[in-house]
């Protein structure tokens, strides 16, 4: 592998940094730009999630959330989430199946009753002191690792006190912040359609001897990355503590710098993780490498193409090798490949469905894969293409992805 791009060495990136070339701008450029991107859903035009009955629940009329054939299970006795015939949905009224409603994820495991005798989540992590109230949609500080940090959480804005909901961690990009993450992937309305908490936190500062907001860089000492993982743990807890989560859904996605924190996270503590999905990111030179041996778990893997580049990384060879450790270890990778450099993923709403949230993929990606999944196994692996709301320039496996084709806004590094 040609690690050339490499070449820089930290003094010379922190110079770029100080002088203005490293706002890596990921996702989104300031507080509050706004974006296009979004994602699609298909499915058979009767608009609602289910499978063209219309009647818009969740199962088959059996009152459970299978395929009314009494297992309880998500699909037809074969292993896979759907009947056989190859699409994502058997005509039974469940919620995912290709009937293009926009009312829920395409594959939604998380939440359904795992199959007998399959492995579980650990059990959640608990918080030393008093958590601190959290309020929905606005800045909150938590006493953790390193001191206060400030985050932001996001609840459905009409919260169901029986609801049970997923997790979603966001590590935003170097110039950017919780904020920021928070208003370019619009998360209140993603969170209101999907149903899921998110937890957006704050990276730190370069006075904090953390120069690109989130410790993943060869330099960056092991203790500062061992605090970032305490403040994950820490949020993870007292979120439990005030709503029902569910445990075996518990993903992080990162942008950039984030990302590369989320590529440390889910390797070196990533034992509560049912999936991550790494946007621009990887490891390798500048980036501290990939830990083996930890929690094997579906990844989705993103990059801007060949000329995905920013500061002193070329983020297509990292992701790269990011996606060797992953499929060397067993977890199995989702990979996309786009072709606006490094810049917003240009997920795009199909003609029938354009309301769909942005970022539609990556909250499906995180409904299709709880912890209680085989090693080595997404349901993704079971269809030809991807079903929506994924574009075709996404695949199952390293390598699988053809880059996408089409005109783009440019860079976003700046």
């Amino acid at each position: 592998m040609d690690r050339s791009y490499f070449a820089l060495s930290l003094p010379v990136a922190l110079c770029l940094l100080a002088s203005g070339c490293a706002d890596d701008a990921g996702v989104g450029g300031d507080e509050t730009d706004g974006t296009s991107a979004t994602g699609e859903s298909s499915g058979d035009g009767d608009g609602d999630t289910g499978d063209g009955d219309g009647d818009g629940d969740p199962g088959d009329g059996d009152g459970d959330s299978g395929d009314g054939d009494g297992d309880g299970d998500t699909g037809d006795g074969d292993g896979d989430t759907g009947d056989g015939d190859g699409d994502t949905g058997d005509g039974d009224g469940d919620t995912g199946d290709g009937d293009g409603d926009g009312d829920g994820p395409m594959l939604p495991l998380c939440g359904t009753p795992p199959p007998d005798g399959a492995e579980l989540a650990p059990p959640l992590p608990t918080y030393g002191g008093t958590c601190p109230v959290f309020e929905s949609g606005m800045e909150n500080v938590i006493s953790t690792g390193g001191g206060d940090r400030t985050f932001i959480f996001v609840a459905p804005s009409d919260l169901q006190d029986d609801e049970v909901l997923p997790v979603m961690f966001m590590f935003h990009w170097l110039g950017a912040s919780a904020n920021s993450f928070y208003n370019k992937a619009e998360v209140q309305d993603a969170v209101d359609h999907y149903r899921f908490l998110a937890v957006i936190p704050d990276g730190r500062d370069i006075n904090q001897l953390v120069p690109f907001k989130w410790p993943f860089a060869v330099t960056d000492l092991d203790f500062l990355m061992n605090e970032d993982f305490e403040m994950f743990d820490d949020l993870l807890a007292c979120t439990a503590e005030q709503y029902n989560v569910d445990k075996e859904c518990v993903s992080a996605m990162g942008v950039s710098a984030g990302a590369m924190f989320t590529s440390m996270l889910a390797s070196r503590h990533g034992d509560n993780l049912s999936s991550f999905l790494s946007l621009s990111g990887g490891v390798g030179g500048l980036v501290k490498p990939w830990q083996a041996g930890g929690n094997i778990m579906p990844a989705m893997v993103l990059w801007g193409g060949r000329d995905d580049f920013c500061i002193a990384i070329d983020f297509a060879v990292g992701s790269v090798d990011l996606e060797s450790e992953l499929e060397g270890e067993g977890h199995p990778v989702l990979e996309c490949i786009h072709n606006c450099t490094h810049a917003t993923p240009p997920f795009e709403p199909p003609p029938d469905q354009p309301d769909l949230p942005i970022f539609a993929p990556a909250w499906e990606f995180m409904y299709a894969h709880p912890y209680w999944l085989e090693d080595g196994y997404s349901p993704y692996q079971d269809f030809a293409e991807l079903p929506s709301p994924w574009p075709d320039w996404c695949a199952m496996g390293a390598g699988n992805a053809s880059e996408r084709v089409g005109a783009c806004g440019g860079s976003e590094c700046q």
